[in-house]
């Protein structure tokens, strides 16, 4: 039987779903299909937070960590919209006259 994978925003979310207090550990591994042992396992690396998931290529992020590199991405990117507006309002108004 070949060993399942599971990334590491699958794990987080398993994790972030048991701190949510609204379901039980072995209630959630249930939903989820694994075991109990393993869910207690995401969680400790969750909280220990040092690359809680090696070789998992993601990076664990709280969910406030996430949304503010989203923010900070739009951000990001209404600036540099805001720039190419200025300078297509330079444009036009240089051709107004």
């Amino acid at each position: 039987m070949k060993k399942k994978y599971y990334n590491a925003e699958y794990k987080q979310q398993a994790a972030y779903r048991v701190s949510l207090g609204q379901e039980s550990i072995p209630a959630i591994a249930r939903d989820l299909g694994v075991s109990v042992t393993s869910l207690r396992n995401w969680i400790a690396q969750v909280e220990k937070r040092v690359n809680p998931f090696p070789d998992s290529g993601n990076v664990i992020l709280t969910p406030e960590e996430a949304m503010m590199r989203k923010l900070e991405r739009e951000n990001r990117e209404l600036r540099e919209e805001i720039e190419i507006l200025k300078k297509a309002a330079a444009y036009f108004a240089k051709n107004l006259r």
